[in-house]
């Protein structure tokens, strides 16, 4: 089953989490949708996680931290 989030390319947003610019909007949505066909369920929390490694915020094993602790819910 495939389940839609929200995308608001005018607003620059994604389920509300605002980002600064269009391309990584985009990259951010491309790295949630590929991660929704595993089984992820994105939260606002999560976007925004993904939007912190995106931009360079966190680093990769950052980002597996969170995953393995479930910090996304």
């Amino acid at each position: 089953m495939f389940n839609t989030i929200e995308i608001d390319r005018n607003k620059l947003t994604i389920m509300g989490v605002e980002f600064s610019d269009l391309k990584t909007l985009e990259s951010t949505a491309n790295a949630i949708g590929s991660n929704m066909f595993e089984g992820f369920e994105p939260s606002p929390k999560g976007i925004k996680i993904i939007k912190d490694y995106v931009i360079g915020k966190i680093t990769l094993f950052e980002l597996i931290k969170f995953a393995k602790e479930k910090a996304y819910v």
